[in-house]
């Protein structure tokens, strides 16, 4: 398979394995599977981040400070992008704080248009990480395929639960969903038309790929295990993690062979 067929084949079936997940999830209220995926998209992202996107973003500058650079800039740009989201929610709507939604689904009472919206603009550049990781190398890609859509789908059921809340029905909602989805693929063919002019971006953007990882694990999904304190609960998270973890590994391993 070429690059482009790649780009295009993880993308889009991406988007819909996300889409179709979240839906058997959210229409069947089962909240401990919920919370065990939570799990192990903690572990495939950042198995995705320190074991393959950095050290290949690494292997590909002449300035590994720049690089480090990026992932400390990301890290901050989107935490500034998430405290806009929700200053703009609690002035509208004269709240004190929000609780982080459980399963880090970033929920902050928007409605279903703004979750349509931003999930909209996420696969996008979800679409556009995708292609600089194939474009790099097809290990890369899947790597970073199975990252994105493993922490993809626990948003996709915030989003079923909001649309559904606001009170769209579940065919609606399911529909928005599946057409939002497939920005994914734009992203994902433009990225790669972009990066074949700009081929130096892209190092810098599998940092910026990486603090997108990073900070949506630490910061999103991490919080929400907290709240289940048992000892039972936490081995289960630990393993869920290291499971992740291992996945990333063995497509490498595999990949490597």
């Amino acid at each position: 398979m070429s690059v482009f067929a790649w780009i295009v084949s993880a993308s889009f079936l991406g988007g819909l394995l996300s889409v179709l997940a979240a839906a058997l999830f959210a229409l069947n209220a089962n909240t401990r599977w919920i919370g065990m995926l939570v799990s192990y998209a903690i572990g495939a992202l950042l198995g995705a981040v320190f074991l393959d996107i950095l050290p290949e973003a690494i292997r590909l500058t002449p300035n590994v400070a720049m690089v480090s650079g990026t992932v400390l800039l990301g890290i901050l740009l989107f935490f500034t992008l998430e405290k806009v989201l929700i200053w703009r929610h609690c002035h509208r709507e004269n709240c004190d704080a929000h609780d982080p939604h459980e399963h880090g689904a970033g929920d902050y009472g928007r409605s279903g248009t703004m979750v349509i919206v931003g999930d909209t603009f996420h696969n996008f550049v979800d679409g556009v990480i995708i292609a600089a990781a194939f474009i790099t190398d097809v290990h890369l890609g899947l790597a970073t395929s199975v990252a994105i859509i493993a922490h993809e789908i626990p948003q996709e059921v915030g989003d079923f639960a909001i649309l559904l809340h606001s009170g769209y029905s579940k065919a609606r909602a399911f529909q928005l969903n599946l057409i939002s989805s497939f920005a994914t693929l734009v992203g994902g063919m433009l990225g790669y038309v972009a990066l074949q002019e700009v081929h130096g971006w892209t190092p810098y953007l599998l940092a910026l790929a990486a603090s997108s990882m990073i900070y949506v694990a630490v910061a999103d999904l991490i919080p929400g295990l907290h709240k289940r304190t048992r000892i039972k609960d936490t081995v289960q998270q630990v393993t869920l993690i290291v499971i992740g973890i291992g996945t990333v590994a063995l497509l490498g391993f595999v990949a490597s062979e």
